[in-house]
């Protein structure tokens, strides 16, 4: 029986629909159109006023765009394009500069002849970023005038003002971030800088400058700015770009470059075959990078491996239905740009633009790629053989590889439910709960056999350093016995096999030491992961632990420190203690001695002694239970990756065949490198 209360308190009717006018849907649900309010979201902004401008300059009307870092979170975007139109809008009736910052979908980008090609595509960019800046102001030059309007929140102050004269044409928007949506605001300039390098490899004949100008005293900008602004202009537009992101490399031919319209779509590609393993493919719609792909990418990829199947036979390199080249062999080692500009709305997932859905430019991007590759191949018959070799060899590798992992997969069916020997498991077999410690040696493995919570926590020690996998292909990876036990422990398959329900651990956790070799090994364990189970990174399974570096005694008091700054502060609160102690003790125990014989004596004296762990060996069972592994004390770091392109380089760098860009790396970082243990 319901009585009159539950009546009232569930009735659904009209009074429950709230309907969010203007700009407020925007700022109750942010995620909504930027992708979410950290790092990537609060960064998003800068994209959509950029994306307006890049916008102009493939419209025709805009050459140079200048960013902006400036005091107080302020980033200005200025254009030399046409301007925003400033009149009466006829729907709105106010100004079509208002019009356009705080009304949703108002823009030129909708079929009404103001942009042919867009990247700010729904028409939503400039008044999201106006609808979650504190602060915006923009100003327009048009008709020989200069106009401005400020907004807060969203909402303008003031109707737009004309408050000067100009002879130039163009928008610039002054915005900040407003702290109520953004916990932290905090611009990252690399990260701006390599947008925009990619802005300028992409647009034809734009000069995009940046500079920096947030530390400077205002009435030293202008000076400052003439000498720190950087420009990018590249005359060689994707090709420059492909050649960038292959210098240092080995290539295999001279770039493909392929350019073609067809129903009022431009389609671009460059691409360069080196010796490496991995594909690097970096599809973009209207100057927009979709990370996901999408129907450009796949007619692409269908192209690719239909004109090198058909190459291949017709110069009789395959010669048998199981020579076959697949997709994945005719991408090894390739690096491409795919640049789509389509006049058609393209069809996004989502705001952030993330994979292009639109099916026609599927097969367009097949045919114009079909022909283009056809053409090359045909006149370029040296460059043809050393790709096609190659691709083929990629392929024998893959018919390699596939023996070797059903081997292990194999392997592990006929062992039943026999696991790796050395790997000690948990009682429970529930995967949730369950956690799986990698751990670096014998010595240590027994320590942590011994303190581990058996319910839950396995252990498996791995023999010295494992294969590192970047420069090696799947079959010579699962010839190595660790690799194989890790695979086999963790339950999931391997290659195109892999069966991420069957992971048998929810936490994958790495416990090196904290010395050279230690981190030398956790960086093969984590390129293992990366490349072959990239699923533990973007879905929060992958951690490293972290034991502590030093055990500070005093007296029956026991202190477990986590990194030099820690140890500084505990030895500070004793010194406190301790009459005419030298401030000096402890920056460095080993070399104490050394800087005042005197301190070492009275600390030993005062009852403090410093222990640091270089190994997890020398701490017993019991101190790396209570200092690493129980939940309710330990530090974990979780794995994850924000920029899945730049970690991938990240990797190459550190772990492939070439030497230079490593060389050059550990140059530039070595002045970073504390506590450096050898």
């Amino acid at each position: 029986m319901i009585n009159d209360k539950q009546k009232i308190d569930g009735e659904y009717t009209a009074k429950q629909i709230q309907v969010l006018k203007g700009l407020e849907p925007v700022r109750k649900r942010p995620g909504m159109y930027i992708g979410g309010t950290g790092e990537e979201g609060l960064h998003h902004l800068v994209w959509e006023v950029v994306n307006n401008s890049i916008d102009e300059s493939l419209a025709g009307f805009c050459r140079n765009i200048k960013v902006k870092l400036l005091p107080d979170n302020l980033v200005s975007v200025a254009d030399d394009g046409r301007g925003i139109p400033v009149e009466i809008h006829p729907e709105t009736k106010k100004s079509t500069l208002e019009t356009v910052m705080t009304t949703l979908h108002a823009g030129g980008k909708f079929g009404s002849g103001g942009y042919k090609v867009s990247g700010g595509l729904h028409g939503v960019g400039v008044s999201v970023v106006n609808a979650l800046s504190e602060y915006l102001c923009v100003r327009v030059k048009r008709e020989n005038k200069l106009f401005e309007q400020i907004y807060e929140r969203g909402n303008p102050k003031k109707d737009v003002q004309e408050v000067g004269q100009s002879t130039e044409n163009g928008t610039e928007v002054i915005f900040s971030p407003d702290k109520q949506i953004f916990a932290e605001i905090s611009w990252n300039k690399d990260k701006i800088l390599e947008y925009l390098r990619h802005q300028a490899y992409l647009t034809h004949d734009i000069h995009i400058s940046f500079v920096d100008l947030r530390e400077v005293p205002e009435n030293e900008q202008v000076s400052f700015e003439a000498e720190n602004t950087q420009v990018f202009y590249f005359e060689g537009g994707i090709v420059s770009y492909l050649e960038a992101l292959n210098a240092g490399r080995e290539v295999k031919n001279k770039p493909i470059f392929i350019h073609k319209e067809e129903a009022e779509t431009e389609v671009e590609i460059a691409l360069q075959y080196n010796d490496g393993l991995k594909s690097r493919m970096f599809p973009f719609t209207n100057n927009i990078l979709n990370p996901g792909g999408g129907t450009h990418l796949a007619g692409y990829r269908n192209a690719l491996t239909r004109v090198f199947n058909d190459y291949g036979r017709k110069q009789g390199w395959i010669k048998k239905k199981e020579e076959t080249l697949t997709s994945e062999d005719v991408i090894e080692g390739m690096t491409v740009i795919i640049s789509v500009r389509m006049s058609d709305s393209p069809q996004f997932e989502g705001q952030t633009k993330d994979k292009l859905g639109n099916p026609e430019i599927k097969g367009i991007v097949y045919r114009i790629t079909k022909s283009g590759l056809e053409e090359f191949l045909e006149e370029n018959p040296s460059d043809a053989r050393a790709i096609l070799g190659k691709c083929l060899l990629a392929a024998k590798a893959r018919r390699a590889a596939k023996a070797a992992r059903d081997n292990v997969i194999r392997k592990g069916a006929m062992e039943g439910m026999t696991l790796p020997g050395k790997l000690a498991d948990c009682s429970s077999r529930n995967p949730e709960e369950c956690e799986l410690y990698i751990v670096e040696g014998d010595s240590a493995g027994g320590s942590a056999k011994q303190g581990r919570n058996r319910r839950f926590q396995a252990i498996l020690p791995l023999r010295g350093k494992i294969l590192n996998v970047e420069k090696a292909r799947m079959d010579k990876m699962l010839s190595s016995e660790e690799i194989k036990n890790l695979i086999i422990a963790m339950g999931a398959g391997i290659g195109e096999q892999i069966n991420k329900e069957k992971l048998r651990y929810n936490r994958i956790i790495i416990m090196t030491d904290a010395d050279v070799d230690g981190a030398h090994i956790r960086t093969l364990l984590l390129t293992f992961f990366y490349r072959n189970f990239e699923f533990l990174v973007n879905e929060g399974h992958l951690f490293i632990a972290q034991p502590p570096l030093y055990k500070i005694q005093q007296g029956k008091k026991n202190h477990y420190v986590y990194n030099d700054e820690e140890k500084e502060k505990i030895l500070a609160e004793f010194r406190g203690k301790i009459e005419n102690l030298d401030e000096k003790v402890g920056n460095q125990e080993e070399e104490i001695s050394k800087e005042n014989e005197n301190n070492e004596e009275k600390i030993k004296k005062s009852g403090i002694s410093i222990q640091r762990y270089k190994g997890l060996g020398e701490m017993n069972p019991e101190q790396l239970w209570e200092t690493t592994m129980n939940p309710e004390n330990r530090i974990m770091l979780k794995v994850n990756s924000e920029d899945a392109e730049k970690a991938s380089q990240i990797f190459e760098t550190l772990m492939g065949s070439e030497v230079a860009p490593r060389r050059q790396f550990i140059q530039n970082k070595a002045k970073e490198v504390k506590n450096l243990d050898i």
